[in-house]
């Protein structure tokens, strides 16, 4: 009978008869290959982005149609609930396929397509063996100029979206983002990401079809293509399915949001939670502003990864969360940097001022060299990780094209990351990382929370 295998554990795996095993140094991180393109705008208005990825014999599509309100600049509208409802059941049935055509011809050619939307865009994502590519684009010129929006449909997807909010609308959460979206920009429309209910259920086939025809436009679209395909054959393709999708005039773009400006945190009240949500808002630059690259490793070093300032203080070293983090949102007309941390109620005025203590940290303890380098290291490795797959670079480039931006900057960004000196980092984080330069919301019990948010101060109680 043989012996029972001895397992070592992970402290002994890591040493040597000599002490601790070294780690393998890092290589070198490479820039984005160059990647062979074509960039350009139908005779219809709608752009098309072509890219060759030759990875695995599969095409990725992601389509970008405007979707602002066009009738109201008010967050009352109800655009939102039935622009839900739209995004929900265009891909139901049109003159020619039910939905079980439309599914079974997408599955016969290994592909799937989904429509989605918020107050910015309704987006379609899809993706096909390279064989089934006129497929997917056959099924989405016919749900773009002839979905018919089935009655049963409307009525099953409506009731379906009316549950699926007022659950969402129990969620911590969804209460902390949507308070946070009212004191940052009041009425403006992007503030409004989920519809009433009782808008929803208000919504009808004659509401969804009308919607359509005025708000489903080519003219200021995007198209991104990317798969194992010549991009000038791509774009034939795109132009052939697409080049007949005509309407009056230019998809809605969301006017530009009020500048994000420092403030007291707002204490909005949820009676007897026991958990917390800080949700802090500050000032960001968009991707175009040359101190950009400075920005994000700035924020990477807060709280923009595991390693960072915020992660070690708070949820490391003193426990009071197990998720804290720091991000750029960007957003019509700017950018928003945005701090997200959930703690016990006990905690939550310490895990406050821990917050507001490494913001100002940021400036008056710049970054090190090292942590700027493992910053960087980080943010180039993380971007061409997220965009080595054909979908994940399909989708980072709609984004980007929404933006404004195109696959110059993408391509580009890599070496403007390599080029940002420790003296830039400390003057962004100097300059955007004070604590009085963010405002928010904290979501929790105010009779529990109330006493020790007055001595701390910077929150307005309700």
């Amino acid at each position: 009978m043989s012996a029972p295998t001895k397992h070592r554990s992970a402290e002994e795996i890591g040493r040597t008869a000599l002490g601790p095993r070294p780690f393998p140094e890092l290589g070198e991180q490479r820039a984005a290959a160059d990647m062979e393109t074509v960039d350009t705008t139908l005779a219809n208005g709608l752009r098309v982005i072509a890219v060759r990825r030759s990875s695995v014999p599969m095409v990725e599509v992601r389509l970008r149609i405007p979707f602002g309100d066009p009738a109201s600049s008010s967050v009352g509208s109800t655009h939102s609930a039935r622009a839900e409802v739209l995004a929900n059941t265009i891909l139901t049935g049109t003159a020619t396929r039910s939905r079980v055509d439309v599914d079974t011809e997408l599955a016969l050619v290994g592909g799937e397509l989904d429509a989605v939307v918020d107050p910015e865009r309704l987006a379609f994502s899809g993706n096909a063996l390279m064989s089934g590519f006129d497929t997917v684009l056959d099924v989405l010129r016919d749900v773009l100029t002839g979905a018919t929006y089935p009655a049963g449909e409307v009525e099953r997807e409506r009731a379906r979206l009316v549950e699926r909010i007022r659950l969402a609308r129990s969620q911590p959460n969804v209460i902390a983002r949507e308070a946070l979206q009212r004191h940052l920009y009041g009425d403006h429309p992007f503030a409004k990401e989920m519809p009433e209910a009782d808008e929803v259920a208000a919504v009808s086939q004659e509401d969804v079809r009308a919607l359509h025809s005025t708000a489903v436009l080519p003219r200021g679209s995007v198209i991104v293509v990317v798969g194992d395909m010549e991009p000038d054959a791509a774009v034939r393709a795109v132009e052939g399915a697409l080049g007949g999708w005509t309407g009056e005039g230019t998809a809605v773009t969301l006017s530009p949001l009020p500048v994000v400006q420092g403030g007291d945190v707002v204490l909005v009240h949820r009676p007897g939670a026991v958990q917390s949500q800080i949700r802090l808002a500050g000032r960001g630059l968009v991707r175009t502003d040359e101190r950009y690259p400075a920005m994000q490793l700035a924020n990477l070093v807060y709280g923009g990864f595991f390693s960072s300032r915020l992660v070690e203080n708070i949820r490391e070293d003193k426990g009071y969360t197990y998720s804290a983090r720091s991000h750029s949102e960007f957003t019509p007309g700017g950018a928003t940097l945005l701090v997200d941390a959930d703690t016990a109620s006990e905690v939550t005025a310490a895990a406050l001022l821990e917050t507001r203590y490494e913001l100002g940290r940021m400036g008056l303890v710049p970054p090190s060299e090292s942590e700027v380098d493992t910053a960087r290291r980080y943010a180039i490795g993380s971007l061409l990780t997220a965009t080595s797959s054909q979908g994940g670079l399909a989708s980072f480039l709609m984004n980007l094209a929404g933006l404004g931006l195109d696959i110059e900057w993408f391509t580009g960004h890599p070496r403007r990351l390599a080029a940002v000196t420790v003296e830039q980092v400390a003057a962004v984080a100097l300059e955007f990382f004070a604590p009085t330069a963010f405002t928010g919301v904290l979501v929790g019990d105010a009779d529990l929370l109330a006493p020790q948010l007055r001595a701390l101060g910077g929150v307005t109680l309700p």
